[in-house]
């Protein structure tokens, strides 16, 4: 049986699945982390990985999972994006900066592009554009960190791969250095199996910061806003509902 996967997309945009690539490496990097599929070979418009075997999701894995991100998270990275290129949020281009503090990086990095190009589009208002300033103004400015996480970015349930040997996480070319919370955030907005018991796990291999939970509206505004940019539709109001709960 073949044991390679090849992703291949004749239109995707310059760097793309080199992005990818280049993230599923730094991921791969984090010693005692998340286990990640592995990049056999990359091309303008292809991106060849191992072919992997998904299971079901067990409770034990999930534990597993859980402390492998916290430990992946802790790895850290050098600066607030990153220094080898900008990444990609689907097909969207993901600016990387870097930034001087997580505050810049969340606004002008993760938010405010794809607010903008809501509102150019009439998908969202101006008034709900100036919410969503004041909602991270508000804060942004307040949010526990002291220096990058490297974090998957893009980490919704789809990108975890449950297998025999645990998970496994693929389709990383949003890749940075961030806040540990926005991969949890992410889970938690799309939905994963066990997901609590991720979250107890995580929490007991590194501690979440006091007041986490409150923070995950603001966590979720930039993939809410990428699903408004993208699909329009209900994420509208998922978007204005995160604002609310910030304001």
């Amino acid at each position: 049986m073949n044991d390679s996967y090849v992703k291949s997309d004749p239109t995707a945009p310059a760097g793309f699945f080199a992005a990818e690539a280049r993230g599923l490496a730094w991921l791969a990097g984090a010693p005692n982390g998340v286990r990640v599929v592995q990049v056999r070979a990359v091309h303008r418009t292809s991106l060849e990985l191992e072919r992997l075997q998904p299971g079901p999701p067990s409770p034990s894995a999930a534990d597993g999972f859980g402390a492998a991100l916290a430990r992946t998270h802790a790895a850290g990275a050098a600066v607030w994006g990153a220094t080898d290129g900008d990444g990609f949020i689907g097909p969207l281009p993901l600016p990387n900066g870097p930034f001087p503090s997580w505050p810049d990086l969340w606004w002008e990095g993760r938010v405010e592009p794809y607010l903008r190009q809501a509102v150019e589009r009439r998908q969202l208002t101006t008034q709900d554009a100036r919410g969503c300033r004041r909602a991270v103004e508000r804060w942004a400015r307040d949010v526990p960190v002291d220096r990058p996480a490297r974090i998957h970015g893009d980490l919704w349930s789809g990108n975890v791969v449950w297998t025999a040997h645990g998970a496994v996480l693929i389709d990383a070319g949003a890749a940075h250095g961030g806040h540990p919370e926005t991969d949890l955030a992410m889970l938690a907005l799309f939905g994963l199996p066990h997901l609590e018991r991720v979250v107890r796990a995580y929490d007991a291999e590194v501690p979440l910061a006091p007041g986490w939970p409150e923070r995950v509206p603001l966590m979720q505004l930039h993939p809410l806003l990428v699903h408004v940019v993208l699909f329009g539709g209900g994420y509208v109001s998922s978007v204005r509902a995160a604002i609310a709960a910030l304001t």
